[in-house]
């Protein structure tokens, strides 16, 4: 028969070990982001034992239906204390061209609206303005996404001009909002770079494109996160006689 557990691990069930967490909310580029080399995994790896990144990328969807959703995934609770970042990465479906596809695309002015209405509901369950990091879509290669469509017998559906006027609005509703932005579609493109590298198919990151946005996102995040420290002791530090002295007195398990 196994032995009961001795009263400190009995009281410890009662005492939750809180993760800080980071949550990525997307459409496809998000949900695609924890893939090899994604950015979601990238970040993930960089914050193992000290923070969790949780995935809600959720692929077509623009900011009318993720505003919608945005309730169902994130609630006013105990892990909002430990919420480092939230991130809020639109516009690549929203900027679809109305008469080619009507379904995903969401008028600009609609597209700001929407964006206003998910960072105040982030505040609204506690989650600091200074913690949304908004993300503007990334630069669409035409040439290379007119290819997609016509294998899957559409029409090009999607214009680089387009995708930057819904980038510029992003970034004005950060500035209004006073949350934190990172102007992908501008930063890709800057000193007339040939950013095809950036993405997969035209649209989709690649590689080069999930490590640029890694290392943005990682600029801004490095200082907060750095007062993180490893959650649990090190094996090593762990008194292998007494473990639970060491397991369940950690002070930065506390919440």
């Amino acid at each position: 028969m196994a032995a009961a557990p001795s009263e400190a691990v009995a009281g410890s069930y009662a005492r939750r070990l809180f993760w800080p967490r980071i949550l990525l909310f997307g459409d496809s580029i998000t949900e695609f982001s924890f893939q090899e080399n994604g950015w979601g995994a990238l970040l993930a790896q960089r914050l193992a034992r000290k923070c969790d990144v949780l995935n809600r990328g959720l692929s077509g969807y623009n900011t009318r239906w993720a505003k919608i959703v945005l309730p169902r995934l994130i609630q006013k609770d105990s892990n909002a204390k430990n919420t480092i970042a939230v991130t809020v990465f639109f516009g690549a479906n929203d900027s679809a061209l109305k008469d080619v596809n009507p379904k995903q695309h969401v008028p600009l002015e609609e597209y700001a609206d929407n964006l206003k209405s998910m960072v105040l509901y982030l505040k609204s369950v506690d989650i600091a303005e200074d913690k949304i990091i908004l993300v503007t879509p990334p630069p669409l290669h035409e040439a290379a996404w007119e290819k997609e469509c016509i294998a899957k017998g559409e029409k090009l559906n999607r214009l680089n001009s387009t995708t930057g006027e819904y980038a510029k609005t992003c970034v004005k509703v950060a500035e209004d909002c006073g949350t934190c932005v990172i102007d992908l579609w501008t930063l890709m493109q800057k000193n007339n770079k040939d950013f095809s590298c950036y993405l997969s198919d035209g649209l989709h990151l690649s590689g080069e494109g999930n490590n640029f946005l890694a290392n943005q996102l990682w600029s801004l995040l490095e200082q907060r996160i750095s007062m993180l420290q490893m959650l649990l002791p090190y094996w090593r530090d762990v008194d292998h006689l007494h473990p639970e002295a060491s397991l369940l007195d950690n002070p930065h398990d506390k919440q």
